[in-house]
């Protein structure tokens, strides 16, 4: 197991190596200039900017040298940065990016949090019941809701919740997560304001995600009923609840680990449409700002943040083979 261990985590290092330099190159050819749109602003606002101030905020950021050399200069300076767990500072916010992404964490960390919880309290065992009844109404119903989880935009399905829910009903907030007009006089009270506005994005996030993970809890069911083994432990007189959730269920956990992998960086990306539709100052949100303004260190530093993230989830599913199929020798 350690050696195996030991093995996966050299990979990773190479696979974030290999990731750092796609990420450093593909920004340095992005075609916003966040320089030049600020010199542009001082401009426009009745200041003169002469070229060597130009040039002098170019070098400060690192982006004077378009040469190959200067490229290769660039990226291993942010490399070395990035072992030193500096993720350098934030042109918009002017704070450190390790600092922009902990502050608006935990608003998407929140939503995406308890909606997975939800997703899967009511995915898996849907998919379930869709599995060991098919082709009856119940069956029918989930392909239905998986239809609408995989088709519908996000967009389109939160604008349509918030348009039904927050202004015609008025049952929830419109938008933001605090309420301006009044301050909590306790934490308790403040934690119950962030929920009353977080029901609606959650609800958005939990209808949309539940479909895939439903078809894949009923597809992985119908291939393990038909095994043999599960005639078997019928034949035996075992109870068909017992059939189902200890035989059957148990033997679909693998696919359903495998998409665990996901679910690290999913925690902590943010939901970019969901956040921009009910205005949520989350990391997705920020995340998207920063693309439209160029922000060259938060794009870098964020876009590696969620890459670690990745590798950490993939490594940790393949550690999770072994706990929930014995059958799994990791050597």
């Amino acid at each position: 197991m350690l050696k195996y261990i030991l093995k996966r985590l050299g990979l990773s290092i190479l696979i974030l190596i290999g990731v750092s330099i796609i990420i450093y190159f593909l920004i340095r050819l992005m075609p916003v200039d966040f320089i030049q749109s600020k010199v542009d602003a001082m401009n426009q606002g009745g200041a003169t900017v002469d070229q060597a101030t130009v040039d002098a905020m170019y070098k400060m950021y690192g982006l004077g040298d378009d040469s190959f050399w200067g490229i290769m200069s660039g990226y291993f300076t942010w490399l070395i940065a990035l072992f030193q767990f500096d993720l350098g500072t934030s042109f918009i916010h002017a704070i450190p990016v390790s600092q922009v992404i902990v502050e608006h964490m935990g608003v998407s960390f929140a939503v995406a949090f308890i909606a997975t919880i939800f997703e899967f309290l009511i995915a898996i065992p849907l998919g379930i019941t869709a599995a060991t009844h098919q082709y009856s109404i119940r069956d029918y119903i989930v392909t239905i809701l998986v239809m609408i989880g995989i088709s519908l935009p996000s967009f389109f399905f939160g604008q349509m919740l918030k348009d039904v829910l927050a202004i015609k009903l008025g049952w929830f907030p419109v938008s933001g997560l605090v309420n301006a007009t009044q301050t909590p006089s306790s934490f308790i009270g403040l934690l119950g304001d962030y929920l009353y506005h977080m029901v609606i994005p959650i609800l958005t996030v939990v209808i949309l995600s539940i479909g895939g993970r439903m078809r894949m809890t009923r597809t992985n069911m119908l291939e393990v009923l038909n095994a043999d083994y599960i005639r078997t432990a019928r034949a035996k007189g075992l109870k068909e609840s017992k059939v189902i959730y200890k035989h059957a269920f148990r033997n679909t956990l693998i696919p359903v680990v495998t998409s665990l992998a996901g679910l690290l960086p999913s925690l902590f990306s943010g939901a970019i449409i969901t956040e921009q539709v009910f205005d949520l100052p989350g990391i997705g949100n920020v995340a998207l700002q920063a693309m439209n303004k160029g922000d060259i260190p938060f794009i870098m530093g964020y876009n590696m943040f969620l890459a670690i993230l990745s590798v950490v989830g993939v490594l940790l599913a393949d550690l999770a083979y072994a706990l929930v199929d014995p059958r799994v020798k990791l050597q």
